[in-house]
C-alpha cells in the first residue's frame, strides 16, 4: 500500500450549554485529565505527522490547558471557530492549516473532544479498516438501545454508507434504525475538502452538518464504509453532568481492571478511585474507600487505606497509609501514616517514619526513624533522625503581628513532651529533652532540658540523667539499696 500522510481533528470549540458551567466542557475533568486529553490520548496507537485541535468557546483556556497537560509527542495545533456553525465548518476551519493544496493523497481523523470512552485500539481499526477499503470515508457506527438523539446511519447497495440523518431531521422509517453515527470518522482529504463546500444550513439546526459530506461523497460514487464499535459505550459523548459521570464511572472501571491485571490487588474496585495519571508498583494493596489522585506514585507492597485520600503524593516501598490525607507530599520506605493523620504540601518523611493519630504536618522535614504518634502539629520543621515528639506537640510556626512563618528545628535523638509547645523561630539540639507541658521559646542545647512557661533551660541534663542512671543500676547489681 502507498504511504499516505495520516493527521487528526479534534472538535473542541463547542460550549457545552447542558453542562450548566462556567467551565468549557472539553475541560471538565475525568479521572484526573481534561476530557478533552483522553480523547488524544486514544489517539496514541495511530501514526500521526500532526493532531490539530479546533477551538472556539474559551479557546485561550483551552489552548493553555492542553499546551501544558498533553504527552503525546505528536506535534499539536490550534485553530479558532470564532462563529459556532456547525462540525463541517468547524472542520473547514481546521483545513486551513493544510496549506498543501487539495490533491495531497493524505488521510485525516476527525472526533468529538467529548468522547472520552474511545479506545486506542478501536481507533486504529478504523484507520485500518480505511485505508484497506481505499475509502473516501470511513464511519465508525455503533448499535444501542436507545438511539434517541443520534444521526442514524443509512446504508445501500454492498452495505456501503449512503447518508447520515441527524435525529432533528430523520423519518420515523429512518428513525428506527438502530445504528448510530458516533461522529468519528476518516476523510481522504482531498475529496473531504471539495464535499464540505457543497454543505448547506438548510437543516433542524441551520448549521453545516459534517454528516453531509458523508452524503455528498456517497452519491458522488465514492466509497463510503462503516466500521462498528464492538462496545457502544464508545459511541457516547458527555454532554450533561449526568453523561459526565457515567463516563467518569467507565474511565475508572477500566483504570481499576488495568492495574489489577499488572499485580495492584483491590480489595473492592467499586469503592476505589483512581486518576489515570497515577502509578503504581505491584503488590500494592488499596483498601476500600482510597482516592488515589494527580501525580500520586505508590512503591512496592504497600498498603494504602481504607478511606484515604493521596493527591500528587510519592509513596516508598513497605508504607502503610490508612485513613489519612496527603497532597505534594514524600513519605519514605517502611514509613506507617494514620490513622487520621495529614499531610499537607511540603512534607517530606525518612525511612521509618512514624506518623500517628491524628497528626498534621506542613512543609515538615521529618528524618530516619523519628516518631510523630499522635496529637500534634508540626509546621515548617526539620525533624532529625530518630526524634520523638511527643501527644500534643505543637509548632507554632504562625507570628501573628508579622504574619511571617518561622521554621522549627528538632535535633537528631531528640525528644518533646506531651503539650509542649515550641515557639518557632527555635532549635532543639541533638539529644535534647522538652518537659511535658514546656513552651519553648528559645534554643535548647543539645543534652539539655527545657521546662516551664516559659521554659527554662537546664543544660547537661541529660548526661546527668544517663549517669544518675548507670549509678542506680550498678547500685542494684551489687546488692545495695537503691534511692
Amino acid at each position: 500500500m502507498t504511504y499516505r500522510p495520516f493527521a487528526a481533528v479534534v472538535l473542541a470549540a463547542g460550549e457545552g450549554t447542558r453542562m450548566r458551567s462556567e467551565t468549557p466542557k472539553v475541560l471538565h475533568p475525568l479521572c484526573g485529565r481534561p476530557m478533552v486529553l483522553h480523547v488524544v490520548d486514544a489517539l496514541s496507537e495511530l501514526p500521526l505527522e500532526r493532531i490539530v485541535v479546533v477551538v472556539g468557546h474559551e479557546a485561550e483556556r483551552v489552548t493553555k490547558a492542553l499546551q501544558e497537560q498533553v504527552s503525546t509527542d505528536v506535534p499539536i495545533e490550534f485553530v479558532e471557530q470564532r462563529e459556532q456553525r456547525g462540525t463541517g465548518d468547524a472542520v473547514s476551519c481546521a483545513l486551513m492549516l493544510f496549506d498543501d493544496g487539495d490533491d495531497v493523497e493524505d488521510d485525516i481523523m476527525v472526533l468529538p473532544g467529548d468522547h472520552v470512552l474511545l479506545l486506542p485500539e478501536t481507533l486504529a481499526t478504523l484507520a485500518r479498516a480505511h485505508r484497506e477499503a481505499d475509502a473516501a470515508a470511513t464511519l465508525l457506527t455503533a448499535r444501542v438501545d436507545d438511539p434517541r438523539g443520534y444521526g442514524r446511519v443509512v446504508r445501500g447497495k454492498d452495505d456501503r454508507v449512503d447518508a447520515v440523518v441527524e435525529h432533528a431531521d430523520a423519518t420515523a422509517e429512518i428513525l428506527a434504525i438502530d445504528e448510530v453515527n458516533t461522529s468519528v470518522y476518516c476523510f481522504r482529504r482531498n475529496l473531504l475538502t471539495p464535499a464540505l463546500r457543497r454543505l448547506s444550513p438548510e437543516n433542524a439546526q441551520s448549521e453545516y452538518y459534517l454528516t453531509d459530506a458523508v452524503e455528498v461523497l456517497s452519491a458522488a460514487g465514492h466509497r463510503v464504509i462503516a466500521v462498528e464499535a464492538i462496545d457502544p459505550a464508545e459511541a457516547l459523548g458527555v454532554n450533561d453532568r449526568e453523561q459526565l459521570a457515567a463516563a467518569e464511572g467507565e474511565l475508572r472501571r477500566r483504570i481499576n481492571r488495568r492495574w489489577m491485571r499488572a499485580g495492584v490487588t483491590m480489595v473492592d474496585p467499586a469503592r476505589t478511585y483512581i486518576d489515570a495519571t497515577v502509578e503504581l508498583a505491584p503488590d500494592v494493596r488499596i483498601l476500600p474507600g482510597t482516592i488515589l489522585e494527580g501525580r500520586t506514585v505508590v512503591g512496592a507492597g504497600s498498603t494504602i487505606g481504607p478511606d484515604t485520600r493521596l493527591a500528587d503524593t510519592v509513596v516508598g516501598e513497605g508504607v502503610t497509609v490508612s485513613s489519612s490525607v496527603a497532597a505534594e507530599a514524600e513519605i519514605g520506605d517502611g514509613s506507617t501514616v494514620g490513622p487520621f493523620a495529614h499531610l499537607r504540601p511540603g512534607t517530606r518523611l525518612g525511612t521509618g517514619v512514624k506518623v500517628g493519630a491524628f497528626v498534621e504536618t506542613k512543609n515538615a522535614d521529618v528524618g530516619d526513624g523519628a516518631k510523630l504518634p499522635h496529637l500534634s502539629y508540626v509546621g515548617d520543621a526539620e525533624v532529625g533522625p530518630g526524634a520523638n515528639i511527643g501527644a500534643g506537640t505543637i509548632v507554632a510556626n504562625f507570628e501573628g503581628a508579622t504574619r511571617q512563618k518561622n521554621a522549627t528545628r528538632i535535633g537528631k535523638d531528640a525528644n518533646t513532651g506531651s503539650n509542649s509547645v515550641l515557639v518557632a523561630p527555635v532549635e532543639l539540639g541533638e539529644g535534647s529533652y522538652v518537659a511535658a507541658g514546656a513552651v519553648v521559646t528559645q534554643n535548647v542545647p543539645p543534652g539539655a532540658k527545657a521546662q516551664g512557661v516559659p521554659a527554662t533551660i537546664e543544660e547537661g541534663w541529660v548526661e546527668r540523667k544517663r549517669r544518675q542512671a548507670e549509678q542506680t543500676e550498678d547500685s542494684g547489681e551489687s546488692g545495695e539499696a537503691t534511692p
